[in-house]
């Protein structure tokens, strides 16, 4: 759940739009994002791949290693955001992975996600299910991208275009 800081940053009653409503259309910055606060240590996220160049309607595999840096043993929650291409209607992220791990204090492990082409997809205007060419960009960590959380970034091109079934 995302705590804003005030009533001020929800966009008026009356606007049905989506935009700044729920984490994935939200461009400020919270009191809480969606993810805070799952853990009692720290850990670091490092060392993310991902295949560059994807045709629409293939698989990703992507890969990152989550080390406990605090001084308590911990369960680390990564999780994968992923930011799409610029296009009307896109969200700014969505979660579309995450994982549950418990690391001793020091220890690392890599963790691998498989995102499939309704994982890498979005809904257009007109309401069809689809996987845009262009590049995306992907953040694993603690929490959403861009809110203090740590992340390690990363990013991937989608050759071509592909609609799903719905």
């Amino acid at each position: 759940m995302t705590f804003y800081t005030g009533v001020d940053q929800l966009p008026p009653f009356e606007d049905y739009s989506m935009k700044d409503r729920t984490y994935r259309y939200f461009t400020g910055k919270p009191l809480y994002a969606f993810g805070h606060g799952l853990s009692y240590t720290k850990f670091a996220y490092r060392d993310l791949k991902v295949t560059p160049r994807l045709k629409a309607g293939g698989n990703l595999g992507v890969d990152v290693t989550v080390q406990n840096v605090g001084g308590r043993d911990g369960d680390a929650v990564p999780q994968l955001y992923l930011g799409f291409p610029d296009a009307p209607g896109m969200p700014v992220r969505s979660l579309r992975g995450f994982a549950r791990l418990h690391l001793p204090a020091g220890a690392s492990q890599t963790v691998h996600f498989d995102l499939g082409p309704r994982d890498l997809s979005s809904v257009t205007a007109e309401g069809d299910r689809v996987v845009s060419p262009g590049t995306y960009k992907i953040s694993i960590g603690e929490g959403q991208p861009g809110t203090g959380a740590p992340v390690t970034h990363g990013a991937f091109t989608v050759e071509g275009n592909t609609t799903l079934p719905e």
